[in-house]
């Protein structure tokens, strides 16, 4: 606790794996499936949600804090618990904040928020676990410990942010098909994520220095 257990190098190639889930998805939804985000929304979230999860869940069910008193296969049913768990709260914001609700949104809306769900909550259940600190830690962003918490947080929040932003557009009076929910939102949050794992081996890499340098 208080050092990186792993560092820049292993971090970038582990958000590489979930990244490229990203990138498989869509290829396939355009090149295979002949699906596109627009015109077909809901089947390209489930594309995207049955291709990301299985890597994610892994990735950071790898990273569990708890290696001693918790197997992959643990952490792995806790990814799987917190994903309708996060759905649910992902949903519940969402139209709080003015995403319509009607029969004809709720299955877009659903695969919305568990895709959202793999990008903010199953991260840190599938390394924490129900470790209230760890959670309140993440969450507020304060006293990031190691590559872990940066790993787990950074990305999280800039799928929050970037549905945030991506949401904007939506209400302009610009009639096209993308402003359409939650087309825009997806893009804003994948963007976000993506962005997010980026500036995560950033902190990473500053976190390694600082650590290196009190060690001198």
């Amino acid at each position: 606790m208080g050092t990186a257990r792993i560092g820049a190098a292993a971090a970038s190639t582990l958000h590489s794996l979930c990244a490229l889930g990203v990138a498989a998805a869509y290829f396939l939804a355009q090149r295979v499936c002949v699906l596109d985000l627009v015109a077909h929304p809901a089947q390209t979230l489930r594309l995207l949600l049955v291709i990301e999860a299985p890597i994610t869940i892994g990735v950071y069910s790898w990273l569990r804090r708890d290696t001693h008193g918790c197997s992959v296969w643990k952490a792995i049913g806790r990814g799987l618990l917190a994903l309708p768990v996060g759905a649910a709260i992902n949903a519940f914001g969402a139209i709080v904040l003015g995403a319509p609700v009607g029969i004809k949104y709720w299955t877009v809306t659903a695969y919305w928020s568990l895709l959202m769900s793999l990008f903010t909550f199953v991260p840190a259940a599938c390394a924490f676990g129900p470790s209230r600190m760890d959670w309140q830690r993440i969450l507020s962003f304060s006293k990031l410990l190691d590559a872990v918490d940066y790993m787990i947080s950074v990305p999280a929040y800039g799928a929050i942010i970037g549905a945030w932003i991506g949401a904007w557009p939506m209400p302009l009076d610009w009639e096209r098909p993308w402003q359409e929910w939650p087309i825009c939102v997806t893009y804003g949050a994948i963007a976000g994520y993506l962005t997010g794992m980026v500036a995560s081996v950033v902190f990473i890499v500053a976190l390694h220095r600082k650590v290196h340098a009190k060690g001198e």
